[in-house]
């Protein structure tokens, strides 16, 4: 049913409660393999000829799934002279639309042995070189719709190219023969590179192993309550953990069905939202700036009352949940889509290198701003530099897990570096040893923050309340993703400007970054350290919402900032993500009164 008609019937009737079971047990099926580290794909056929992936070009059993990609995984045996099955880690890069193949040339890098690669279909041709040249992939895959465009690439480079037969998109694929998943142990091999946003250089590719994916996988079933009878909306790119884990490989994990758009579009999310038709949506997942366009189309289209009063309806009965991640959620837009669908944003935490880390409660109340706390199997620290320079390279602020928190006496509110240990963290920068050492501390934690300045952001509001009276919460607006937003933030001890602080906003200036350089803005005035700012800075964040209300994105020159830096600005939020941003946290006692 088309969107239109969707709403005109919305006119005449509300629709029937779908009550969505929040407290229903987590349904698993037994995996086809022993090993307590296996992929994803081990699980398929236990959930036979449920309902896997629903995309253009049809539905697709699990069974499906599993047969079209033990036939690939066959063809890439072939092609790489590999007898016994085993690629030992040879690098397979593939690029596939948002649909049946990608995941069939995934699950048959992994029945191979190889690690898979993901490419970006819109990232430009020299990036596509650099990922494929820097992987040593040892063949790269292509949807049919992309073997023209990765010829040229991988004619350079002396690479075989292998086009997805045309028979992965069909359904009620056969066994091939007698071809089989020869028996690994799969704990430690290689799994997944995927290159993360380069900084200070080049991209860096993250290779994590089995047992990383699978610990990020059964932490968020665990966490989110994900169950076979989920539905989830699936309309973010493949080449980054929120689309590939978070949004794929979890549903598919329990037997769950995924609806795959092509490509973002507000009002074919919205139609899929609303529809009443099997498979029902009852799980979405997006980042801020897809809700802020999503709101767009809202106030666009949606504007009568009885309209507004069938969309809520809808979303409260029928979807349980709701996230928001990588990158800072704004808190106008939090509000404006709590009072459009009833939902309260789940936010959560990570990054490339370590999956997700933190998350929201599903069930209880969930604070604006806050990032929630350790997924099952993480621990977190916060610390910052010893100042005497001699015994343990920092000081330990506080340090907690899924269970229980516990601060170091005088060191509540002090914000420090966030430090990261568990079974999801990656296994290597891929081939960077040194860069590998660097980023952790000598006792084995990740440092999330490792050569990010430590200067506060104003924007301090993300906290989480924890029934004990304990609140972990990062001291920046900030979730490190992307490679050309910067953020915008006041370096300590500046004294706030006189002059009207919108005016710096409203001169358009070209994008002068210089890589490693301190980033500064004197556009907010204040410091974490002054709670008198915060109320000032949310004031101007409303504001400059309303300024740039008719743009979707806008450039500005900060005054004082080194060589002109410019910072680029989202609509409808004031500060973005970075990864050269500083990530300070720190850890709130809340009184009685508060909780």
């Amino acid at each position: 049913m088309s969107l239109r008609r969707l709403l005109c019937a919305a006119a005449s009737r509300r629709p029937a409660p779908v009550r969505c079971r929040r407290g229903s047990p987590l349904h698993t099926a037994p995996a086809a393999c022993s090993d307590r580290s296996a992929p994803v794909f081990s699980r398929a056929l236990a959930f036979g000829d449920r309902i896997a992936l629903v995309d253009q070009h049809g539905r697709h059993t699990y069974k499906d799934l599993y047969h079209h990609s033990l036939r690939l995984s066959r063809e890439l045996c072939r092609l790489l002279g590999c007898a016994g099955g085993d690629l030992q880690e040879e690098r397979v890069s593939f690029m596939c639309s948002n649909d049946v193949s990608y995941v069939v040339a995934q699950w048959a890098s992994w029945m191979s042995g190889g690690v898979a690669v993901p490419l970006y279909r819109k990232h430009p041709q020299a990036e596509l070189e650099y990922v494929i040249r820097d992987s040593r992939s040892a063949v790269v895959l292509a949807g049919q719709e992309y073997v023209e465009l990765l010829g040229p690439v991988v004619g350079r480079l002396g690479v075989p190219l292998l086009p997805l037969p045309p028979t992965v998109y069909g359904a009620a694929a056969e066994a091939p023969g007698e071809w089989r998943v020869p028996e690994q142990n799969w704990r430690d091999r290689g799994a997944m590179i995927i290159y993360t946003s380069g900084t200070t250089g080049r991209p860096k590719g993250v290779l994590s192993t089995h047992h990383n994916i699978r610990a990020m996988v059964t932490g968020l079933v665990h966490k989110w309550a994900w169950t076979k009878d989920d539905v989830i909306l699936h309309s973010l790119p493949l080449h980054h953990v929120h689309g590939v884990v978070n949004k794929l490989l979890c549903p598919l994990w329990v037997g769950a069905t995924c609806v795959m758009l092509p490509e973002f579009s507000a009002e074919l999310v919205w139609e899929k939202l609303l529809s009443s038709e099997a498979p029902r949506i009852n799980v979405f997942m997006a980042v801020p700036t897809i809700y802020a366009k999503l709101m767009d189309y809202y106030d666009t289209h949606f504007t009568q009352p009885h309209v507004q009063d069938f969309v809520r309806a809808v979303c409260e009965e029928k979807i349980r949940l709701m996230v928001s991640g990588s990158a800072a959620l704004p808190l106008p837009v939090l509000e404006k889509w709590q009072r459009v669908t009833g939902h309260t944003l789940l936010e959560r935490y990570g990054m490339t290198e370590i999956g997700m880390a933190l998350s929201n409660p599903l069930t209880t109340a969930r604070t604006p701003g806050s990032v929630g706390t350790p997924l099952p199997g993480v621990e977190v620290r916060i610390v910052s530099e010893n100042p005497k320079k001699e015994g343990y390279p920092y000081v330990l602020h506080a340090e907690g897990n899924e269970k229980e928190t516990k601060v170091t006496p005088g060191f509540t509110e002090k914000e420090g570096e966030l430090l990261v240990r568990g079974p999801s963290l990656f296994r290597e920068y891929w081939d960077k040893p040194e860069e590998t050492r660097n980023a952790f501390t000598c006792d084995g934690w990740f440092k999330t923050g490792a050569s990010w300045p430590r200067t506060p952001c104003p924007l301090s509001c993300c906290w989480w309340k924890r029934s004990h009276g304990t609140r972990w919460g990062r001291s920046t607006r900030e979730i490190s993703s992307g490679s050309s937003t910067r953020v915008t933030r006041v370096p300590r001890g500046q004294a706030p400007i006189r002059r009207d602080p919108l005016s710096p906003l409203l001169r358009p200036h070209s994008h002068t970054h210089t890589e490693r350089s301190s980033l500064c803005c004197r556009l907010l005035g204040g410091s974490p350290q002054r709670p008198a700012a915060r109320p000032r800075a949310a004031g101007l964040q409303a504001k400059f919402s309303k300024v740039c209300a008719k743009t979707s994105m806008c450039r500005a020159v900060c005054p004082g900032a080194p060589g002109g830096t410019a910072c680029r600005v989202q609509k409808s939020c004031l500060c973005v993500h970075s990864r050269v941003s500083p990530t300070l946290w720190a850890v709130h006692v809340a009184s009685p009164g508060d909780l």
